[in-house]
């Protein structure tokens, strides 16, 4: 009898578990490929310059960016605009909610222009989510039981997320207290405020000449988003390497000099 309810028990326990963890498994993200990935990889100039117009052109009707400055633009390594088109961009700039950015008003209470050394503004008219660390904040790629397995091969996988958001969408839509709401696969609870033709085949036409299908603006967005969050990635990598070229170098000095040091020692034969 107690043997027969520990079993029940158990299964009880395993079936519960289960469940849960049935609820709590990521929707499957895929590994799409960017040229900053791996030790060695590197932004884009192009790919970001392309992002930061779909950003300006799309995203930042409702997304600000209020932690980066306008004038990281022209930085080596971004999308390194140059000082006079950094000038005009900040200038020609809109500041869309005025209300949550009165720093940007002049003493007479009108919006004035924005200077490279302003950052992003903040944009909280629709309530959607700043994107300044938005590609840092946002992990795809978790691995069994979320442990981080996967990340040690992907990375964490933000820019990805981005893409998948963005592609992510069914077409179904459903009204929730009186605003309306859009199926999405990979948006936690499954269901996203932000309309599903936000970007589209097209949406955006590039100088270079480069494809502007959905997918296209979707992955130069999110190189460009990954830049915002993580600008310095470049400088970090190269200090990684240059550390672990110095340690692997220390390490084999001082193989070498234990060795040298207690050859002696070694090599005496004990009575």
């Amino acid at each position: 009898m107690i043997r027969k309810l520990i079993l029940t028990a158990l299964a009880t326990v395993a079936f519960t578990a289960g469940s849960s963890f049935a609820q709590e498994v990521d929707p499957v993200i895929k590994d799409v490929p960017f040229s900053f990935d791996g030790p060695f990889g590197t932004y884009d100039q192009h790919q970001l310059q392309r992002g930061l117009q779909v950003y300006t052109e799309v995203c930042s009707a409702c997304h600000g960016m209020k932690l980066v400055a306008i004038r990281t633009l022209g930085d080596v390594g971004g999308p390194h605009l140059a000082a006079d088109q950094v000038k005009a961009y900040a200038a020609a700039f809109p500041v869309n909610d005025t209300a949550s950015n009165p720093q940007y008003n002049d003493a007479s209470g009108k919006t004035r222009a924005l200077t490279p050394n302003d950052n992003f503004p903040a944009n909280n008219m629709m309530g959607a989510p700043d994107m300044s660390v938005l590609a840092k904040a946002r992990a795809a790629f978790h691995g069994p039981y979320k442990l981080g397995i996967n990340q040690l091969i992907h990375g964490i996988g933000g820019p990805q997320y981005i893409v998948a958001i963005l592609e992510g969408y069914t077409g179904k839509t459903k009204d929730v207290a009186g605003n309306t709401v859009y199926e999405n696969d990979i948006f936690p609870g499954g269901w996203i405020q932000m309309p599903n033709t936000v970007l589209s085949d097209g949406q955006v036409t590039f100088a270079d000449g480069a494809p502007n299908d959905k997918l296209s603006e979707a992955k130069d967005v999110a190189a460009f988003l990954m830049w915002a969050a993580e600008p310095k990635m470049m400088e970090r990598k190269h200090a990684g390497f240059d550390g672990v070229f110095f340690l692997i170098i220390l390490t084999s000095l001082l193989y070498l000099t234990n060795k040298r040091i207690w050859a002696p020692m070694k090599g005496k034969k004990t009575a």
